[in-house]
This record gives C-alpha cells, sequence and structure tokens, in this order.
C-alpha cells in the first residue's frame, strides 16, 4: 500500500472510532446501549434456557427434536399478529413507561415459566413474551434519534446498536448458557433432574436481566419520554387507537421514501428466507455436511460485518435513498451467482458478498428511518418494519422447502454430459429474482437525483470520489473578514499552480441579496433568514458550482454550509434538524471534497459577543473532529499572508496527490 493509502486507512479508521465515541459520549445513549445489551443478553439466552427447558419437560424423543422450532415459532408469531400495536404505542403513549411495562412483564413471565414448570404454560409465556418485545422495540428505535445531537449520528448510533445486538450480547447470552450449564461439571454433581434444575436457573436470570432493565429504564433514563419539536405541533386530543393505525399505514402507502423502504425490506427478507431454508441442503449439493454449512453462516456474518462497517464511507458518495435499493440488487446479483456456484470456495466468497450487501442495506435502512422519517411517525414505521420482517421470513422459510420437496434433484445434460442439479439452485435463483426486481422499484421509488446516472455514482462511491470531474473546495471559520480573504487568496494561489479554479459565491453580492430580502421583516424573523441563506446557497451550487465541476473545475466557496450552520444553531432557537435538513434540500446534499477550517481564538469584543463566537466556533471545531477525512484545520491566529500560506501549504499537497491518483483510477 503507498503512504497515502495508509494515510487514508489510518484517517478513516481515526474517523470511524472518533464518530463511534463521539456518539458513546452521549449518556442518555450510552445508558440505553447498557439496556440494550441486558436485553439482547436475555433474548438470545431466553433460546437456548427454553429450548433446553421443554426437553427436559418432555420426555418423547419427537417432541424433543422440535423444541427448538417450537421456541422460535412462538417467539416468531407475535411479531406477525402485534408488531404494528406496538408502532401505535410508541407514537402514541410515553416511549420509557411502555419499555418498562414490558420489561416488567418479560422478566416476571420468565419467573413464571420456571415456577409453574408446565411445558404448555412455557409456550404460553414464550409467545406472550415475544409480544412484549413487538411492544418493546419500536419504542426502543423510535426514541433513539431523540438521544443524539446530531441526525448525522444515527448512523453511528445503529452501527453499535447492531454490534451489540448481534455481536457482544450473542456471544454474551450463549457464554453465560454455557457457563450455567456447565455448573454440573465443575462440581461433579449427578443427579437425575440436575440439568431440569440448570435449566430452570437459567430461566430465571433470563427474567432479573429484564427486571434490572426495567429498573434502569425507569430511573436513569427519563429522555426517552422526551419528543422532538416539529411545526406541526402535537394537539391535546390525540387520535384514537384504529385512526393511528390506520394513519400509520396511510403514511406509509403515501410517502415514496417509507414505500420505497417498504418494498425493498420485503425483497430482502424474501431472499433471505429462501437461503436459510435451503442453507442446508445447499452445503450437501457442494459435497459437503455440517462444518460446510458452519462455513456458509460465518462468512454470511462476516460479510455483514464488513458491510456495517464500510456502510459510512460509502454514504458519504451515495446517498442513502440511492445506495438502499442499490445494494437490494447487489444482493441479488451476488445470490445468483451463489446459486449457480460449483465449488465451495465461490460460494464462500459469493455468500460473504451477499451478507456485505445484506449489511449496508440493513444499516441504511435504519439510518433512513432514524433521520427521514418525522418523530410522530417513526414509531409505526419501525413497526411496520419489523412485521414484515417476520411475515416475509415465515413465509419464505416455510414456502421454500416446499419448493424443494416439490422440484426435487433433476438429471439434466449439458453438452452431452449429464449433470444433476440440486434443488436448492433454481429456488435460490427465484429469490434472487425477487430481491433484483424489489430492489428496482425500491430504488424508482426513493430515487431523488434521478437526473444523475447511478451506475457513475455507484463506480465513484466504491472508488471512494464524488461522480464529478472537478473537486469542491469550502472555506470555514468564525468570522466572515477571515473566510473572505483567505478563500480569494487560495483561489490566486491554485490559479498560479496552472488550475482551472472558480471563486463561487461573491460574498458582498450574496450579502446585499439577503438584506434587501429582508428589509420587509426588519431582521425579525429567524425562520426567513435562514430561509434566505438557503434560497442563496441554493442559487450558487445550482448556477455556479455544479455546472464547474461537470467541467472539471476546481471551486473555492466560502461559508459554504458549515459557518452558516453553525450561526444559526448559536444564535436561534431553531432545531438543529431543521437546519441540517434546509442544508441538504438546498445543496442538493452535495458536500465538500475538503473544508478548510479557520481556528481563530476569540478575545475581542463585548462579553455576549465573545460568548456568540466561542459557541459557534465550538460547534466548528465538533463538525471537524467529527469527520477528520474531509475537515482540514488551519491556524488563523497572525498576519493575513502567513495565514495564507499555511492554508496553500495544506491544500496544494493534497490536489497534487488527487490528481496522480485520478489517471490510476481510470485505468
Amino acid at each position: 500500500m503507498t503512504e497515502a493509502g495508509q494515510a487514508g486507512s489510518a484517517q478513516s479508521s481515526v474517523s470511524t472510532v472518533h464518530r463511534l465515541r463521539s456518539v458513546l459520549a452521549i449518556r442518555p445513549f450510552r445508558r440505553l446501549w447498557l439496556v440494550t445489551y441486558l436485553c439482547s443478553v436475555g433474548d438470545w439466552l431466553s433460546l437456548l434456557a427454553l429450548t433446553g427447558l421443554v426437553s427436559e419437560m418432555m420426555n418423547s424423543y419427537q417432541w424433543q427434536s422440535f423444541a427448538l422450532s417450537l421456541v422460535v415459532l412462538t417467539q416468531l408469531l407475535p411479531g406477525i399478529l402485534f408488531a404494528p400495536v406496538g408502532g401505535v404505542l410508541a407514537d402514541r403513549f410515553d416511549r420509557r413507561k411502555v419499555m418498562v411495562a414490558c420489561d416488567v412483564l418479560r422478566g416476571s413471565l420468565f419467573i413464571s415459566i420456571a415456577l409453574v414448570g408446565s411445558p404448555i404454560w412455557l409456550f404460553v409465556a414464550n409467545f406472550l413474551v415475544g409480544c412484549c418485545a413487538m411492544l418493546w422495540i419500536p419504542a426502543k428505535e423510535s426514541a433513539v434519534p431523540n438521544l443524539l445531537r446530531r441526525p448525522d449520528q444515527v448512523e453511528s448510533a445503529n452501527q453499535l446498536g447492531l454490534v451489540m445486538t448481534y455481536g457482544i450480547s450473542t456471544i454474551s447470552g450463549f457464554g453465560l448458557y454455557s457457563l450455567i450449564a456447565g455448573i454440573p461439571g465443575y462440581l461433579n454433581l449427578q443427579s437425575g433432574n440436575l440439568e431440569f434444575r440448570i435449566a430452570t436457573i437459567a430461566v430465571m436470570i433470563n427474567g432479573l436481566l429484564y427486571f434490572t432493565s426495567a429498573i434502569l429504564v425507569a430511573t436513569r433514563l427519563p429522555e426517552l419520554s422526551g419528543r422532538v419539536s416539529s411545526t406541526r405541533k402535537r394537539e391535546a386530543h390525540k387520535p384514537g387507537f384504529v385512526a393511528m393505525f390506520r394513519d400509520g399505514l396511510r403514511f406509509a402507502a403515501a410517502t415514496p421514501l417509507v414505500r420505497g423502504l417498504v418494498i425493498g425490506m420485503i425483497g430482502a427478507f424474501a431472499a433471505a428466507g429462501v437461503v436459510i431454508a435451503t442453507a442446508k441442503l445447499y452445503a450437501q449439493s457442494l459435497l459437503g455436511g455440517a462444518s460446510t454449512f458452519g462455513l456458509l453462516f460465518v462468512a454470511v456474518f462476516v460479510g455483514l460485518a464488513i458491510g456495517m462497517a464500510t456502510a459510512p464511507r460509502l454514504a458519504q458518495r451515495l446517498a442513502y435513498n440511492r445506495l438502499f435499493g442499490v445494494t437490494i440488487v447487489g444482493a441479488g446479483i451476488t445470490l445468483v451467482v451463489v446459486a449457480l456456484a460449483p465449488h465451495l470456495w465461490i460460494a464462500l466468497l459469493t455468500v460473504a458478498l451477499v451478507g456485505a450487501c445484506a449489511g449496508v442495506a440493513f444499516l441504511t435502512g435504519l439510518t433512513i428511518v432514524g433521520s427521514q422519517v418525522e418523530d410522530e411517525m417513526r414509531g409505526r414505521t419501525v413497526a411496520l418494519i419489523q412485521s414484515l420482517l417476520k411475515i416475509v421470513l415465515f413465509g419464505a422459510s416455510a414456502g421454500a422447502p416446499l419448493l424443494v420437496a416439490l422440484l426435487q434433484k433433476r438429471q439434466v445434460s449439458v453438452f452431452g454430459h449429464p449433470m444433476e442439479v440440486d434443488a436448492t439452485r433454481p429456488v435460490m435463483l427465484g429469490g434472487a429474482a425477487i430481491a433484483i426486481v424489489l430492489g428496482l422499484v425500491a430504488y424508482r421509488q426513493m430515487d431523488d437525483r434521478r437526473e444523475e446516472p447511478v451506475l457513475s455514482s455507484l463506480f465513484a462511491a466504491i472508488r471512494g470520489r464524488r461522480n464529478t470531474k472537478g473537486m469542491l473546495i469550502a472555506v470555514e471559520g468564525d468570522t466572515r473578514e477571515d473566510t473572505s480573504v483567505q478563500a480569494r487568496r487560495l483561489a490566486a494561489a491554485l490559479r498560479a499552480e496552472g488550475l482551472d479554479v472558480l471563486l463561487a459565491a461573491d460574498p458582498e453580492h450574496d450579502e446585499r441579496r439577503l438584506r434587501a430580502v429582508l428589509s420587509s421583516a426588519e431582521l425579525a424573523g429567524v425562520r426567513a433568514q435562514a430561509l434566505v441563506a438557503a434560497a442563496v446557497r441554493a442559487d450558487v451550487v445550482e448556477r455556479q458550482v455544479r455546472p464547474a465541476l461537470d467541467e472539471g473545475s476546481v471551486v473555492v466557496m466560502e461559508r459554504y454550509v458549515d459557518s452558516p450552520l453553525a450561526h444559526f444553531t448559536a444564535t436561534s432557537t431553531l432545531e438543529h434538524q431543521e437546519l441540517e435538513g434546509l442544508v441538504d434540500w438546498a445543496t442538493g446534499r452535495l458536500r465538500p471534497d475538503l473544508t478548510i477550517l479557520l481556528d481563530r481564538p476569540v478575545t475581542d469584543g463585548k462579553s455576549i459577543a465573545l460568548e456568540h463566537h466561542w459557541r459557534v466556533q465550538r460547534l466548528l471545531s465538533e463538525m471537524a473532529a467529527a469527520d477528520p477525512d474531509r475537515y482540514v484545520v488551519v491556524e488563523a491566529d497572525g498576519d493575513a499572508d502567513v495565514v495564507a500560506d499555511r492554508v496553500r501549504s495544506a491544500v496544494v499537497p493534497l490536489l497534487a496527490n488527487r490528481k496522480r491518483a485520478v489517471p490510476e483510477a481510470a485505468v
């Protein structure tokens, strides 16, 4: 790897670590993360503990062979029946109270399973536990974005949640069960009903985990009760339960973003269900046994982890609304290769690619729900996705084996040579076709940039570059004097290097436009100021910046996004989420390739002005620290010529590296 590549990898690693640490630094989220750990450990422990307990309760070998399937089935059915109910509860009532009530009920039900000791009650209680989970999950997931400081932290929060649920908690739950189950061996105990007692202890511990979660949520997480204020305030009289449920379905059907998200999830879950249902026989078709089956699952989870880790980097270059549908289509195309794979190593590689695409799509879908679906509809949207997950997985898992049984193995002739085709291969091809078709439909529903070719955008995202020939450099800082002077000097320095440079947005001209529009309002409306500032930037981006980038020019623009955003956040009562959405709309989500942040300590002025400048500088520093890949912080204290030399020394080498990298990428 080249030195530049090593530096880029190291910087990317630092950026990822910083983003995750900045989310974990938020105390309410950190506490909710601990609650997620306790409940997820309980979920995984219950799967093994209940399976072991029901096996000890039933003497019949045939019933024991169905123990795991029955436990899973009774946990799966509530998602089909009660997930929509959970979404309405999450949007109608206090989410913290909903979570506490569900945890108390789950803990009580597990304790009752151990005390009653009846297999029938075990299945009934497990079904009720699943119902509580379907009420708990929408309340928890829809509350997470309200605990964060910025919308761009939703993705990192989802990453941490998935790592906890399917990584740390899985290992902890299985490890805890192994520890409990090994007690007889540790103590050299032998008894006829000892295994039954051990399974009962595991179930009791599971109940205590949920009680602990309820206590933590009730006493340490009052923030879960908060709601995000919006322009459409909640009225004192809330609609009825049925009306809210109907409104949720109408919202999903009428909103292209959510409609595409739901359609894409159906395709992804259908393909996943087919793969799960046929995995065992597929492993046999590769002339493997249990070890091959295990390797395939390891490959899937490795791919999932890789996909979730790389999703944020892809999302920097390809919009979430496009990335979601593209990765589902990619998973379907890769699944075609899996179905046709003749050897194990090809199957393992392609299965890992399917997992990677699924990981990107899953994390992207959660991020879209958390950042783009309004708070009052978020619970019902999460519940709808959870319900579809259960229904489609259940249908695909049940239907795929039936298709395999009907098709059976067949002999075909290829160029005169007989070949045996396993029935799992055409069934997988059918699942792949569903994923591809529904992924394309989802993409068309969600794509908000139809004028940009998706293939070129995707290739640019994979290469790590934006789909333009040029480069956008933003100069940000606390004071207009600093940014104006340094933007002009940087543009002149780059022209001296022989580059075609556009200095976008004459600040004085934009300021005159802003004053002219606001003169009638006497500068009174903060929202009016934000709207006009966004309109000015939208005009500059549309008329100057994008055409210049398409022609391959370097665009230098002062106070592009970050400085106005920091000033409005520091001076107004507007929600940061509202301002972020306004900025995204105005610029078409166009982000700079490089941002120069002029860092100057503020020491002069009145106390009120000092406090404002300090807050602005702190906000800008937080933005730079959260995304070091895109920022270069330059010390702006000193003479303008000295600062200009610092800026030039920081920017010119980066442009030289980029000019060398472009021909390499084109080869």
